[in-house]
Order: C-alpha cells, then sequence, then structure tokens
C-alpha cells in the first residue's frame, strides 16, 4: 500500500470512529506502528486530523477533547466539581462558564440530570451533547481561538435576555482584597453579564487561583454568593477568606 493511499485510510478510520489508536491502525492497515506514528504526525502538521496520545482524534473531536492526564490538578478539579453538583436540582436553568474546572463539572453532571444549560464554551456544550436529559444552548458569538469561548457584544445581549436559577462560573484569579479578576477584558465583561443574569453565583476554584489577582475586575469579594474550591474548609490556605466572610464549599 502506498502512503498516500494509507494516510487517507487514516483519515477516513479517524473520521468515521472520532477517535483511533495507533495500535489499532497499525493492525488495521498491517503495518509497523512507528510507520503509523510518522503518518499521523504528518496528517497532524497538515491539519486533516489532530494527534493526541496513543493515537489520533478529528479535528471535530478536539473542540472538546482534552487529555485528562494533562489536566493540572486533575483530582482537585473532580472534587469542585462533585460539591457543585450536590447545588443542582432538576428543572433548573444554568449558565457554565468556560475553563477545565468547569469541564470537568459538565462531564460528571449525572446523566439523569433535567435541565437547561446556557454556555458559551465550545467544549463544554460538546461534552453536555452526552447528556441526554440535558437542554444545552450554546452562545454564539466570535470564537476566542485559545480558549474556545465565544466573546464579543452579541453574547452579552444574549445572556441579557437570560434570567437563570445559578451561573457556575470558573475563576482565573481569586484574592481578598480584590476579589475576583480576570486576565481578559472581553471575558471579564462577559462574566458580569452572567452575573447579572443568575439568581445565584457560585464560582469554582482549584487552590492554584487562590492569591492572584489580574488587571480586569469582575466582582468584589462582598458580592460573591459562594465559592466551591478543592480545598477542606479548615484547611489554613482559606482561613483569610473565611475571617473576611466568604461563603465557602
Amino acid at each position: 500500500m502506498k502512503k498516500k493511499e494509507r494516510q487517507q485510510k487514516i483519515i477516513d478510520e479517524v473520521s468515521i470512529n472520532r477517535k483511533v489508536s495507533s495500535s489499532f491502525l497499525s493492525e488495521r492497515l498491517d503495518v509497523s506502528e512507528d510507520t503509523i506514528r510518522r503518518d499521523i504526525k504528518q496528517l497532524h502538521d497538515k491539519g486533516l486530523i489532530t494527534k493526541v496520545h496513543g493515537g489520533a482524534i478529528s479535528n471535530i473531536q478536539k473542540l472538546y477533547h482534552y487529555n485528562e492526564d494533562v489536566i493540572y490538578n486533575r483530582e482537585g478539579k473532580v472534587r469542585i466539581a462533585q460539591k457543585a453538583i450536590s447545588l443542582i436540582e432538576d428543572g433548573m436553568v444554568i449558565i457554565i462558564s468556560g475553563g477545565t474546572t468547569n469541564l470537568m463539572f459538565a462531564k460528571l453532571l449525572p446523566k439523569k440530570l433535567k435541565a437547561t444549560v446556557y454556555t458559551y464554551s465550545l467544549p463544554i456544550a460538546m461534552q453536555l451533547t452526552e447528556h441526554p436529559l440535558i437542554e444545552t444552548i450554546f452562545i454564539g458569538g466570535k470564537i476566542h481561538r485559545s480558549s474556545m469561548v465565544t466573546t464579543g457584544i452579541d453574547v452579552i445581549q444574549h445572556l441579557s435576555d437570560i434570567r437563570a436559577d445559578i451561573c457556575f462560573m470558573g475563576v482565573s484569579a481569586l484574592d481578598v482584597e480584590h476579589g475576583i479578576t480576570d486576565e481578559g477584558y472581553e471575558v471579564s465583561l462577559i462574566k458580569k453579564a452572567m452575573i447579572n443574569a443568575s439568581n445565584q453565583i457560585v464560582y469554582l476554584a482549584s487552590i492554584n487561583k487562590l492569591n492572584l489577582i489580574h488587571n480586569y475586575n469582575v466582582c468584589e469579594l462582598k458580592e460573591i454568593d459562594m465559592v466551591v474550591t478543592d480545598l477542606e474548609i479548615n484547611d489554613p490556605k482559606l482561613k483569610n477568606y473565611i475571617s473576611a466572610g466568604l461563603n465557602l464549599l
């Protein structure tokens, strides 16, 4: 089999299965795994498929694919998600912002949950398609390529028409004196619009987001309804936040 024909078959297999392993392709095409790995790299470099650990995924799949082995503090984000899920009830209208903590939260939502979820995060919207009883509404706008969220006035206008029961918002930085801040101006405006659109705001903050300050204000500490962390309430790292009256879970 010629190289061009072999690589086309790899593209076809990835397109059909969305994710395939190098070992599967090696057996299927009767060539070595080293050959398959070289093919995958070349196809990845051409933008035809996406190379991942152990194989390849389709370019559609990469919109919401995260290699969980490289998610920082994965165990902590699972703890945050499990705590936050306890705040959800059937029939709620929910807003979920972007980020890997919220992606883990979306992934772990109970499959039996009946809810309506608005999100401006493309990976989270795609993840929610695996939850059969959740009505997912993706808030369209200009795609921010690195974070795969939408930004712009269209997103803010859409949020102004929503009245959500609860919003689960990712945190870029949390500090006792400065509250919640973000490194992006447009994203900070969208998060403020989410606050205005929701009856309750729950901020999901992993340990590496504490005691940080970014350039753009989202809300002051006194405006925060609740923060869910991956720490126990009696952890010394939370002492200053508890003293300041922050509601922690």
